[in-house]
């Protein structure tokens, strides 16, 4: 199979529409006084769509995305979008260890990017050439340039796919796999499918999917569920409607841009490592390239069909590749026993808490998660 070049290009008339809206953005007043309680602030809002209006230079961000290597691939009968950052290979070191790198929720490949520069070209930032990564970091189904599946969006059909895409279209034998969020459950499910190609898998959100019924959980596992399900009390807000009824909130957020931005940095803030101020970790031209690029692909909706679909999942069985987890400092996931994730994997070599990087690692701290993923994956990069 072949790939074809791609070129990120915004039309003028687009970008003209987008301005237009902006400037005629309804805000809406705080429903509580205390900053951000009730959701995304209005007032921090209004700055941002402001600066999107007559501030920020889609242009300059376009052409950075554009030194990257972005291709089109079909894949299952259906389009994907992925950025491949080859590999810098030293002189008589073997070849760089191919390796995916899958992004969550409301995230994009922008994600990767930082952390894919240093594991391609390790030397550059001061590493081991001999520790060179070839790196596919492709789109998500329904996220921005690539289609949705010919059926239900689950992880393991995206599993299936990136696959397809590694060994089939880019002709890669044996190749590691990282991700987080919905790029982790996909990254688990390739670690369970494809053990004779996969090297070892990376994620930094352990899931939860262990069959207590043989064997019932620990006093300090049962403290993480009951701590995980009071989590979720206060944050599912969001993920119930976009299960539910997506396309209600959809029809919204694809006629308002700034309603696609509350809803975005609602979850960047909120989930990330920023003690609450979400430009600590995101300058403004950051956030408002991610909010752009949705905004131009019309794919808010469709990002919501792993959601729609999520009752579709079946349990990842029993993962015997190497695995690793740097685990996101994120409230979800504080206290999380490594005793759960070894209920799923049974050859995991490596956990690290660092207590830095939440659901964003990858983008917040991406030297972090380098590090991590050069020092994973350098005993596994023989098939011996």
């Amino acid at each position: 199979m072949t790939t074809e070049q791609f070129r990120i290009s915004v039309s003028d008339d687009v970008l003209e529409d987008l301005r237009d809206r902006l400037n005629r953005t309804l805000f809406t007043t705080a429903s509580d006084s205390t900053f951000w309680l009730a959701g995304t602030d209005p007032g921090q809002l209004r700055e941002l769509v402001t600066h999107w209006a007559d501030g920020f230079d889609w242009r300059k961000a376009e052409t950075a995305l554009n030194t990257y290597d972005h291709r089109i691939a079909e894949v299952a009968g259906r389009p994907v979008h992925f950025v491949h950052v080859p590999g810098r290979r030293a002189e008589g070191a073997p070849a760089p260890l191919p390796l995916i790198m899958t992004h969550g929720w409301p995230s994009s490949f922008v994600e990767m990017l930082k952390a894919a520069d240093r594991l391609a070209d390790p030397a550059a930032y001061g590493g081991d050439p001999a520790d060179a990564f070839d790196v596919i970091v492709p789109s998500l189904p329904g996220f921005l340039y690539s289609a949705l599946p010919d059926g239900p969006f689950t992880r393991r059909r995206v599993a299936e796919s990136w696959h397809e895409l590694m060994t089939g279209t880019l002709g890669y034998e044996r190749y590691g796999a990282f991700g987080g969020d919905i790029g982790g459950g996909v990254t688990q499910w390739i670690g369970a499918l494809y053990p004779e190609h996969v090297a070892g898998i990376h994620l930094t959100s352990a899931m939860v999917g262990a069959d207590f019924e043989k064997r019932p959980a620990t006093p300090e596992e049962q403290a993480y569920i009951d701590h995980l399900k009071a989590y979720d009390v206060g944050d599912q807000g969001y993920s119930e409607i976009m299960c539910t009824r997506p396309d209600t909130i959809a029809a919204a957020l694809a006629d308002s841009p700034a309603g696609l931005l509350a809803w975005i940095i609602d979850k960047y803030r909120d989930w990330s490592d920023c003690d609450g101020d979400l430009e600590s970790r995101w300058d403004k031209d950051t956030l408002l390239t991610v909010a752009t690029l949705y905004w131009v692909t019309g794919s808010i909706g469709t990002s919501f069909r792993q959601y729609y679909d999520y009752p579709l999942n079946k349990p990842v069985p029993t993962i015997n590749v190497p695995a690793a987890v740097t685990l996101s400092n994120e409230l979800a996931f504080k206290g999380l026993p490594r005793s759960l994730t070894e209920r799923l994997c049974t050859d995991l070599r490596h956990w690290s808490t660092p207590e830095r990087g939440g659901h964003f690692m990858s983008h917040e701290e991406p030297e972090q998660v380098a590090d991590e993923l050069r020092a994973f994956f350098r005993p596994l990069r023989s098939a011996s």
